[in-house]
């Protein structure tokens, strides 16, 4: 044999001796790779076999496969793959690893499992049984997990649990995005945390802003709230929740509902927009308007942009409107509770028997009283009621008595022509079953009156009188008699006699123009002309006697 026939086949040991070991994964009836380090791939795409404590291989037994045992471990680009032994194949560049498994890339993933299942090519691990997947900001276990290194996402089938310092996420369906640090939830999802219990079937999630996306039917539930939504964002880290398309908070006996619903849990407030219902059914009242603010700790509210408030506890409902409502509560948790309604500007409240409108409304359920503020008209059926201010008292949402302040006007309207009305100082009223039953008149009263035979509608004649005081008895909704108590002088008219220009008191008015026809037009606001409003007057305050000359 020649120097130079011996010298060729030592040239080839040495050269491929310098060669790495390559793991291939195995593939049925595959035959082995006749060239298995391509040149035409980069060096980043082979698995590498970093350590064995021992190496073995039986054609017989797997012609594909390595069989590598004791503290194994592999390198592909940046990932780092250990275990208690692996089958190393270098046919499809994969590996099956088993025991004690351990994947680290970086300090962006850490993969734990019994088994493990890669293939170099897809950049594809599976990895089984006591499933464990870690970043710095949550851990995710399963039984079984995919983890794709194309899109740096993990994904588990068959039920799993995320957690992170402030949630636990379980669902059936799961994925993980260890870049973005994304996760999405389907099927059966569950979202809990030391505040609330999210259930639902779609949830998204991010384990870095604490932020969850809800894109389905879901429901948020604490001791004291419930929420449901099927659109909105649940930010858990500072327990606020924005969301949209007709969302639902509850509290006890309070419910908010609106198109988009915002609440703060640590700050216990919640604002709504668009469309807001605010409901409470232990007092059966209800407050709408395109905008509503409610204050959890003082059971308090303002809403705007067409509110509404709404009182239906006698089944017929009491509608009231202002630019801005505001209800607070004082004395909350005790047995001394009451409430103060406030309704500011282009004030209009409609039920069947009672309409009304004014500047202002203070409502206090302590003495169950609606006081109302600047050129104030009330309505009960033909009768109209004005003054500078009007004291309406409630009795169980029943009109019990009310008191007409200073420029009191009782009009009673017969016909398009005809009139009763009384004027004074003052008018108090008192209704029995929703109607004004007697109303007593005082200061400078007077009064013009139409007679009619008893039973009949034919006017007879007209009755113009001025008194100190005088009692006006109501029945069937029109004056059924005048009662003078103190000196007075009057005339009698008969109707085709009566003058014209005696017809109507100096401060007649009949606004039945501006009178509220309906809920709807609560909302829409007419006013009187300028030169019918009434020019506020001072009541002259009770006289202090005089200290002069008594000091010591």
């Amino acid at each position: 044999m020649s120097k130079h026939t011996l010298w060729f086949p030592i040239l080839l040991a040495i050269l491929f001796a310098a060669l790495p070991l390559r793991v291939c994964a195995q593939f049925n009836n595959q035959e082995e790779d006749d060239n298995p380090f391509d040149p035409s791939k980069p060096k980043r795409d082979y698995v590498y076999l970093l350590h064995a404590d021992e190496t073995r291989f039986n054609k017989n037994i797997n012609a594909y496969a390595k069989v590598l045992v004791g503290n194994v471990s592999f390198r592909h680009d940046s990932l780092y793959m250990y275990c208690d032994s692996a089958l190393f194949y270098e046919a499809s560049n994969s590996i099956d690893a088993f025991g004690n498994v351990r994947m680290e890339q970086g300090d962006t993933l850490f993969l734990y499992g019994d088994r493990l299942m890669y293939d170099g090519n897809a950049m594809l691990a599976k990895v089984r049984n006591n499933v464990r997947m870690e970043d710095p900001r949550m851990v995710l276990t399963t039984d079984s997990l995919n983890y794709d290194r194309t899109i740096n996402l993990g994904y588990y089938l068959d039920g799993g649990m995320l957690q992170d310092s402030v949630n636990t996420l379980t669902s059936v369906w799961g994925e993980y995005d260890t870049k973005t640090k994304d996760a999405e939830f389907n099927y059966e999802v569950t979202l809990t945390n030391k505040n609330y219990t999210l259930t639902g079937d779609t949830l998204g999630y991010n384990t870095n802003t604490r932020i969850a996306t809800i894109s389905g039917p879901t429901n948020i539930v604490s001791d004291e709230n419930r929420i449901y939504s099927e659109r909105g964002f649940y930010d858990t880290g500072k327990d606020q929740v924005m969301l949209f398309d007709r969302s639902t908070w509850t509290n006890g006996d309070q419910r908010l509902v609106g198109d988009s619903l915002f609440y703060d849990k640590n700050k216990q407030y919640g604002e709504a927009f668009k469309n807001v219902i605010l409901d409470d059914f232990k007092d059966k009242t209800r407050l709408t308007g395109d905008y509503v603010f409610y204050d959890e700790v003082k059971d308090s509210a303002i809403a705007t942009r067409r509110a509404i408030a709404t009182e239906y506890s006698q089944g017929d409902s009491l509608f009231l409107h202002g630019d801005t409502l505001k209800m607070i509560t004082y004395n909350n948790e005790t047995d001394s509770l009451y409430r103060i309604l406030r309704a500011y500007r282009h004030v209009r409240v409609y039920r069947s028997d009672l309409q009304a409108v004014c500047d202002s409304l203070v409502f206090n359920t302590l003495d169950s009283c609606i006081t109302m503020y600047y050129d104030p008209i009330v309505w009960n059926g033909p009768q109209q009621v004005l003054g500078e201010k009007i004291f309406i008292y409630l009795n169980d949402s029943t009109v019990e008595k009310a008191y007409v302040e200073n420029q009191a006007l009782l009009v009673e309207k017969l016909d398009t022509t005809h009139y009763n009305q009384i004027g004074g100082r003052d008018i108090k009223a008192y209704f029995v079953d929703g109607e004004i039953e007697h109303a007593d008149v005082s200061g400078n009263v007077q009064v013009i009156y139409y007679y009619r035979e008893e039973g009949d509608s034919v006017l007879l004649g007209m009755n113009t009188t001025e008194a100190s005081m005088l009692t006006a008895y109501m029945s069937k909704r029109t004056v059924d008699k005048l009662l003078i108590t103190h000196k007075s002088n009057g005339i009698f008219y008969p109707l085709s006699q009566a003058p014209s220009d005696k017809m109507k008191l100096a401060s007649f008015g009949w606004f039945a123009n501006i009178r509220p026809l309906s809920k709807e037009d609560t909302l829409i606001w007419r006013g009187k002309k300028e030169e019918t409003k009434l020019k506020t007057t001072k009541r002259n305050a009770v006289p202090l006697p005089s200290l002069k000359g008594l000091e010591p």
